[in-house]
């Protein structure tokens, strides 16, 4: 049969609902399997509505199966007397695995080898556990488990003329437990309360309590006398069904918000989406401050044209069904009118005051108390950041054939075309104003707003396109899945930003650890990766990183001993690289190829996925194998040897012994030489392609030639012969990680 559990309980936090009912639903389904009482095959289903978590599990049986149990005891010589009969110690044991008559099981008690010694073992039927005994401790555990964000205390209802008498703590207090096994009540009892059969529904259109007739019928019961729908993914596609209707309905189309979605489907327990307007006015201040008013504070759904503009009306999800829903809608739109009031008034404000004449109050603001004031971040991210763009203007000057040739025509575009004062003028300007907008009453209200209202409050006071867009664009990309900055104003001024926080925060020992990372530098560090690989930005990392930690001058300084770490770039370079594994692999290289190429630690990332592909076209040649294989002996025979014997002097082909060295350094003349030439090219496909030329000389000279020989100076010379093929061989990536 069937088991239904549901814990009736006051209004529950929305941002947890869901986590809530499935914890209940997983932990009471794997207690009540390692208690035999439910299969793999039974199937459970959550249900978590604002006021109730319940769960319901199929194929629930009475009472577990009995099973054997064996019980190591402790040695033969510890157990049994000279004459074998039992000491106390095992006496004792026995006693306390629930044997009343220990001479009687002394005689089955086995005796098994267990290394040197032999061990007693007692071998007893368990008896299953009961339901009710089982329910009682699955319930227990699960409620112990749940993930409750905050735990609250409170009597029991009939301990309420006692305060502090019998204090349960849970998510919010509980009113009502129902345990029924098919139509059975389970006799359990849990924070306080007694199951039953009996529950609420809707706290305003259920006419009264309601009787669950059995397990089976509790969300049909729910939905039809209760008027609840007790599944939070069918009221959540209910709503999302509901919304679209009454989208298409105005000929516009909804703003999702999957978080939204999720808080208002746990606020609800009957659905009903109504279309609300506002005036149209509001509408002169921007949008994305008129959406989030909307979202944040009074969870509604804004309305879109097709060009995405926002249109002056709104979607609200009621909790009620009135026949006459006119009030209904008539106080949701009072209260926005008041809350987009507030946003004009901030932005009307706001504007009064330009963005310049706000950067001194940034001295006043603390960033931390170790690295100063948010003024010295905004000073010091503009010095990052003229670094960063002097050096893409003198390297765009000169691109070289190594950028990808689908990337030379971008940084054409971004960074030849515009002069080198324009755009440091640019930066510096867009650096400085960057954090203003943190400052001002929007801002303030909407922390999410930051860069965006500034962006604004730029056009406003007459500032170039491109530095605006640079003050909203150098947040990005926020998320993994975020645009990049849209020009080459707001590329360097992300990076910079970017790049501040990652070495002040490394520097002071702030260092991400296991799921914490309050800084977000691993999304800092990826957004990073992200920029110099898609933008095909031909700058070296390790450079990139000095001069960051270059501007960090007057706080190593004031620094006490210690106070700031030393390795900070090399440890930067390590974080990076771990960063970038992971995301490569995320686009789809395999794990050997990411490798390969991050073995030589790279620090052009441009280059990365010119030198992917030719790693992936190379294994996929015939010689690819054996190559790799030779490559990785190569690697093996120089580290057991002489690295400085093998990388010093020049070759001397006057002692070649074999007619197989011979060979193989004649056909590394021609051979590195083409891969050379086609890696100075920029093809690094062809480049590692040439290399398979060399499969047959270089199995000849592993098979015909000891390296390791007597003679030193013919041994010095095999070695160099080496040392300059896996010079030569591991230019794009280390080929012995292929093998």
């Amino acid at each position: 049969m069937n088991l239904l559990v549901e814990l009736l309980v006051e209004e529950l936090p929305p941002k947890a609902l869901a986590k809530l009912g499935a914890a209940l639903a997983q932990v009471l389904w794997e207690q009540l399997q390692q208690l035999g009482l439910a299969g793999a095959e039974s199937v459970i289903t959550p249900f978590a509505t604002p006021r109730r978590l319940a769960v319901h599990v199929t194929q629930v049986l009475p009472q577990a199966p009995d099973k054997p149990v064996r019980h190591r005891l402790m040695p033969v010589s510890v157990g049994l007397d000279a004459a074998g009969q039992p000491t106390q110690a095992l006496r004792k044991k026995l006693l306390a695995l629930g044997v009343a008559d220990v001479e009687a099981v002394v005689p089955t008690l086995l005796q098994v080898p267990d290394g040197k010694a032999v061990a007693l073992w007692f071998e007893q039927t368990a008896v299953g556990a009961t339901l009710q005994a089982g329910l009682q401790q699955a319930l227990e555990t699960a409620l112990d488990r749940l993930p409750i964000p905050k735990v609250m205390s409170y009597p029991l209802e009939s301990d309420c003329a006692l305060p502090g008498w019998n204090v349960v703590r849970f998510v919010r207090p509980a009113h009502g437990l129902v345990a029924l096994y098919g139509d059975a009540v389970v006799d359990v009892t849990v924070l306080g309360l007694h199951a039953g059969r009996t529950t609420q529904g809707h706290r305003f259109l259920a006419s009264g309590p309601l009787s669950i007739p059995s397990a089976d019928e509790y969300e049909l019961v729910l939905y039809r006398d209760g008027k609840v729908v007790c599944g939070f993914a069918q009221r959540k596609q209910e709503i999302l069904r509901q919304l679209h209707e009454a989208a298409e309905g105005e000929g516009a189309r909804v703003l999702e918000d999957e978080a939204l979605l999720d808080e208002v489907t746990a606020l609800v327990e009957w659905p009903r989406v109504l279309v609300c307007i506002f005036e149209a006015d509001f509408l002169e201040v921007p949008q994305e401050c008129l959406i989030l008013t909307m979202q944040a504070n009074q969870k509604y759904f804004p309305l879109l044209d097709a060009a995405g503009k926002l249109l002056p009306r709104f979607l609200v999800v009621s909790n009620i069904d009135p026949a006459d829903p006119a009030a209904v809608r008539g106080g949701n739109e009072r209260v926005v009118r008041s809350r987009l009031s507030d946003a004009r008034f901030f932005y009307d404000q706001d504007r009064k005051k330009t963005l310049e004449s706000r950067v001194a109050g940034l001295d006043k603001v603390v960033y931390h108390h170790r690295l100063g004031s948010l003024g010295d971040r905004v000073r010091r991210v503009e010095s990052i950041a003229e670094r960063i763009a002097g050096r893409l203007i003198a390297v765009g000057k000169r691109i070289p054939a190594r950028c990808d040739t689908t990337q030379v025509d971008t940084l054409v575009d971004n960074f030849v075309d515009i002069s080198v004062d324009t755009l440091v003028d640019r930066v510096r300007c867009a650096a400085r104003l960057a954090k203003a907008d943190l400052l001002t009453d929007m801002v303030g209200e909407f922390a999410e707003l930051q860069g965006v209202m500034g962006a604004y409050y730029a056009r406003h006071d007459g500032l170039p396109e491109d530095v605006a867009e640079a003050i909203e664009d150098h947040y990005k990309p926020r998320f993994a899945a975020d645009t990049l900055p849209r020009n080459p104003v707001g590329t360097v001024l992300a990076l910079a930003d970017k790049l501040e926080t990652l070495v002040g925060m490394f520097g002071i020992g702030n260092l991400p650890t296991g799921e914490k990372d309050p800084f977000a530098l691993r999304r800092h560090a990826l957004g990073v990766v992200r920029m110099l690989i898609d933008k095909g930005l031909p700058l070296d990392l390790d450079t990139l990183l000095t001069d960051a930690h270059a501007a960090f001058g007057a706080v190593r300084a004031a620094s006490p001993a210690g106070g700031w770490d030393a390795g900070v770039c090399a440890a930067l370079q390590t974080f990076f690289l771990d960063r970038l594994a992971g995301y490569l692999r995320e686009r789809g290289y395999t794990t050997r190829e990411v490798d390969a190429v991050l073995a030589l630690r790279p620090q052009r990332l441009c280059e990365l996925p010119r030198r992917l592909a030719a790693v992936r076209a190379f294994a996929a040649l015939p010689e690819a194998a054996a190559l790799a294989a030779a490559n990785k002996r190569i690697a093996n025979l120089l580290g057991k040897s002489d690295t400085t014997v093998a990388a010093s002097g020049s070759l001397q082909e006057s002692l070649f012994t074999e007619a197989a060295e011979r060979a193989l350094y004649q056909a590394m003349q021609s051979t590195l030489a083409i891969a050379q030439a086609k890696r100075a090219e920029g093809d690094d496909t062809a480049s590692l392609q040439a290399l398979a030329a060399l499969r047959s000389p270089v199995d000849a000279f592993f098979n015909e030639v000891m390296v390791l020989c007597e003679e030193q100076v013919v041994r010095s010379n095999r070695l160099r012969l080496l040392h300059t093929l896996h010079q030569a061989m591991n230019q794009v990536a280390d080929l012995a990680r292929l093998a």
